[in-house]
């Protein structure tokens, strides 16, 4: 069965992940840069400059997903990454809770 597959939705796609991945930088950079300020290792400038060059990414990101009509894209992959993200980290951070869930399983299984 041959997998039908339209440029014009690959391109759509395509651009929805890059741009997703590129949200996801910006948000790591924000959470990192808060770190920097709240420990104080930034300078009143340094914060100034840091807080408007990520305004201006954030600027350029709403901007591009706007003319490529790309929002719902952007949405539906973050939403999809956000998943698997806690798939693997939720069992590392709440191990308890994924075993007794397991316990669980095996009672309904066993």
């Amino acid at each position: 069965m041959p997998i039908d597959i339209h440029e014009d939705n690959l391109k759509h796609g395509l651009l929805g992940l890059v741009v997703a991945i590129v949200e996801i930088i910006r948000d790591a950079l924000k959470h990192q840069a808060l770190r920097r300020m709240e420990g104080g290792s930034l300078k009143d400038e340094e914060v100034e400059r840091l807080g408007s060059a990520l305004e201006e990414i954030d600027i350029a990101i709403d901007q591009m997903k706007k003319e490529q009509g790309i929002s719902d894209t952007v949405k539906s992959v973050r939403d999809g990454l956000d998943d698997i993200v806690d798939d693997v980290l939720d069992p590392m951070v709440n191990p308890e809770r994924w075993a007794k869930e397991a316990e669980k399983k095996e009672i309904q299984h066993g």
